[in-house]
């Protein structure tokens, strides 16, 4: 599944946020805790790489907490600063503005040293297409300034939000790359929605879905769908779902389609419960087979 998926929005995006590092104190990097290392973004660290960072694992209440806790542990080792947040209920928030004047203190005591006067901390959102930026930023604001959405692409311009006193945040539109050289990359964030659904064969995606499921989490599927083992024949799971859900077209024939749109509804609803789509060992095995 090639998917190119690079609007000018996100080409001007690109720009727009290397234009405005020179004001930046600190950037931001909201990814998604379910795949921590598929809704990373490869050119945020080309773009950013000289500014302290912090990294916000956010919809960690929809993410499987023991797997959360072992991307904590592998990005602390790589020397990030991390965080596991939930933009929408608002947990974490406060460990956000802590964390953020902690990186800058260094920079901070130097300004305040040659008699500059404090000002607030100048900080850089970035992320991938419905990652929830404009929730996190609304949250953090304690109102309803950044435009949010459930579908990826809602944000479509760079705006300053003051967080109190404390901190000045840039929302930027969602930067994706132009192209997965990864397979499962594409069909991990068109899982989780990060791509837009209009775009994707929704078949494909459950596909991928059920199988993992059936390898990391089987129980999730015999207790929401009955089905105790994804055999090779994948038409037999989608048969047993549309039958016991009622998917069915005119004639009690199973449709597909409708199957496919139940799945991935209650997968991103949290309805199959907290869910990880890949490890930090998962990592580890690729680059173990990836060719010298």
């Amino acid at each position: 599944m090639a998917i190119q998926w690079f609007p000018g929005h996100m080409a001007k995006a690109r720009r727009q946020v290397t234009e405005k590092l020179k004001l930046i104190d600190v950037v931001i990097e909201l990814i998604d805790a379910r795949l921590p290392a598929s809704s990373r973004n490869p050119m945020i660290d080309e773009i950013i790489s000289h500014k302290p960072r912090l990294m916000l694992l956010n919809k960690a209440d929809l993410a499987d907490d023991k797997v959360t806790k072992e991307w904590i542990a592998y990005f602390e080792a790589q020397g990030h600063k991390v965080l596991a947040i939930d933009a929408q209920s608002g947990k974490g928030m406060k460990e956000i503005i802590n964390a953020c004047q902690e990186l800058v203190k260094e920079k901070f005591d130097k300004m305040r040293a040659k008699g500059i006067k404090p000002r607030a901390v100048r900080a850089l959102i970035v992320g991938i297409p419905n990652v929830g930026k404009s929730t996190l930023i609304n949250k953090l604001a304690k109102k309803n300034i950044a435009q949010t959405g459930d579908r990826p692409g809602v944000t479509k311009a760079q705006q300053w939000i003051k967080v109190g006193k404390e901190i000045e945040l840039l929302d930027t539109p969602g930067i994706l790359w132009p192209k997965f050289e990864d397979e499962l990359v594409g069909l991990r964030l068109a899982t989780t929605g990060a791509i837009k659904d209009s775009i994707m064969n929704l078949q494909d995606i459950t596909v991928y879905a059920l199988r993992f499921l059936g390898e990391r989490y089987p129980k999730r599927l015999e207790e929401r769908y009955g089905i105790t083992a994804i055999t090779d024949d994948i038409v037999e799971a989608f048969d047993a779902i549309g039958k016991l859900r009622g998917c069915l077209m005119g004639g009690g024939d199973v449709d597909y389609d409708k199957v496919s749109d139940l799945v991935l509804r209650e997968l991103r609803g949290g309805r199959l419960g907290r869910l990880t789509f890949e490890r930090p060992i998962d990592l580890e095995v690729s680059t173990e087979g990836a060719p010298e």
